[in-house]
């Protein structure tokens, strides 16, 4: 005789049984289904691809100490390559929708800090040092422990501030806002609208707002889309500068296979830059490497995974541990492939705004990577009007986590104001995390309490002030 059954069994006895795929990856679990994580994936390798061109414009553009310069082809199959591996092993190891690329700010430490002092593969040895140290500074806990000792606020303004700063990325990448006309930042150029990316960029945003707000599924990936076709008309009818539209020009391919080039597989010289450049020197560079790559990839997985929804109450981060030991991987990644440190890249949340919530997006994202390959061509034709408009949705999306802090209390408010501004206005992560924690850590000595975070945070905050300070200890 069969046993009785339970209240809550009867919906599991007629529902169907999860596959291994909806196991694997916590699909029902986490409230989402395959289409969506497909959509999801789609959508951030949109939304990144550019780091497919603009990676090898900076790497390629820098010569090392003896003269010589990266080939571009070779940076453009190394940054495709690593960015497959790494987005990939985030997927099956964290399970988390969170892709992984060269990281801006730190191709340009390796091409303008370390390059000038030493040879690439010498350079390309610190990048795996820098991945080294992160791993184990995640594996022995610490890394984690660093981003516990985050107060709840700053967490909740570091979401806020990444909003913000990723809001800005698109609009300065799109051209809709631009330095000149007399002020630090003006509307397109010189206080005006004048071109026809611009009202590409326009015309794509206000549609993906229109879809976005009615719900519609694939909002942003239809959008970044069609804005894409209409790019491509427009510059094919109309008169327009290949300047005006940036980085990447939309046009038609010649070609849509490209034979990819591996030469710069495994170049690496892991001690050699100490030698070359004076252990002093190395040594300040493999600091700035580290800490850059550290604080910027935990404010990125603090910021995009509140925003799916898998943050807990508290702001921690389930397998928080295999996050951080896979985004240290992917600078040893970075560095083995030349192709510079591999960080989290921002642009994920253009991928959890289409619903992305678990690493088969990732899984996704990297075969789209892989395939870019051999198909590079067809990245290039996207250009940054058209994927922008996710970004600054997503950064509208983002700020919304304003509502969870208390501004009435000025030992909060004002820590909070520093780390959110001081992302989009300085252009990194990492100030606007070391901005607010050292401001955070003054009010709360000064009133004799650092509110349960013990000594960590007073030590994080002398590191961000080496850390700001590094010029000045350099010379």
């Amino acid at each position: 005789m069969p046993s009785p059954v339970s209240a809550a069994e009867p919906e599991r006895a007629g529902a169907a049984t999860p596959g291994p795929l909806d196991r694997f990856f916590e699909l029902t679990g986490r409230g989402t289904t395959v289409a969506r994580e497909v959509r999801g994936g789609l959508t951030t390798f949109v939304a990144m691809a550019y780091i497919l061109l603009l990676n090898p414009i900076v790497l390629g553009g820098a010569q090392d100490v003896t003269g010589a310069k990266l080939s571009v082809p070779q940076l453009t199959t190394m940054t495709a390559l690593s960015a497959a591996i790494s987005t990939v092993l985030m997927g099956l190891v964290g399970n988390a929708p969170l892709a992984i690329a060269a990281g801006l700010g730190v191709n340009a430490v390796i091409a303008y800090q370390a390059a000038p002092h030493m040879t690439w593969p010498q350079a390309m040895g610190l990048v795996v040092l820098e991945g080294v140290v992160i791993v184990l500074l995640a594996v022995t806990g610490l890394r984690e422990r660093i981003m516990h000792a985050i107060p709840l606020p700053l967490k909740h303004a570091i979401v806020v501030g990444i909003g913000m700063f990723i809001a800005l990325i698109g609009l300065v990448d799109a051209g809709f806002v631009s330095s000149g006309g007399g002020t630090p930042l003006a509307l397109g150029t010189g206080g005006h609208l004048r071109t026809w990316p611009s009202a590409v960029f326009a015309a794509g945003l206000l549609r993906m707002i229109v879809l976005y707000v009615r719900r519609v599924p694939g909002a942003i990936l239809i959008s970044i889309v069609t804005a894409t076709v209409l790019a491509v008309v427009v510059n094919t009818t109309a008169t327009v500068s290949d300047k005006s539209w940036g980085t990447v020009v939309p046009k038609i391919p010649e070609k849509i296979v490209a034979t990819p080039d591996f030469g710069l597989f495994g170049k690496v010289d892991l001690f050699g830059g100490f030698a070359r450049a004076g252990l002093l020197t190395a040594s300040i560079i493999l600091f700035t490497l580290v800490l850059s790559g550290f604080f910027d990839a935990m404010g990125t997985i603090l910021g995009i995974t509140d925003e799916a929804g898998l943050a807990r109450p508290d702001g921690s981060v389930p397998r928080l541990g295999p996050i951080l030991a896979v985004d240290g991987l992917g600078a040893v990644v970075g560095g083995i492939t030349g192709s510079s440190a591999g960080t989290v890249f921002v642009e994920s949340a253009a991928g959890v705004g289409e619903g992305a919530r678990t690493g088969l997006a990732n899984l996704v994202t990297g075969g789209l990577f892989t395939l870019a390959l051999f198909f590079a061509p067809l990245a290039a034709v996207v250009p940054a009007q058209a994927a922008a408009p996710a970004l600054v949705i997503v950064g509208a999306l983002m700020c919304t986590q304003a509502a969870k802090i208390d501004w009435s209390d000025l030992g909060t408010a004002i820590p909070v104001f520093l780390t959110i501004v001081m992302m989009p206005f300085t252009y990194s992560i990492t100030n606007g995390v070391g901005a607010g924690v050292i401001a955070y850590t003054v009010i709360a000595l000064s009133r004799g309490t650092t509110r349960g975070a013990g000594l960590l945070l007073p030590i994080i905050s002398v590191v961000f002030l080496a850390y700001f300070g590094i010029n000045i200890i350099e010379r």
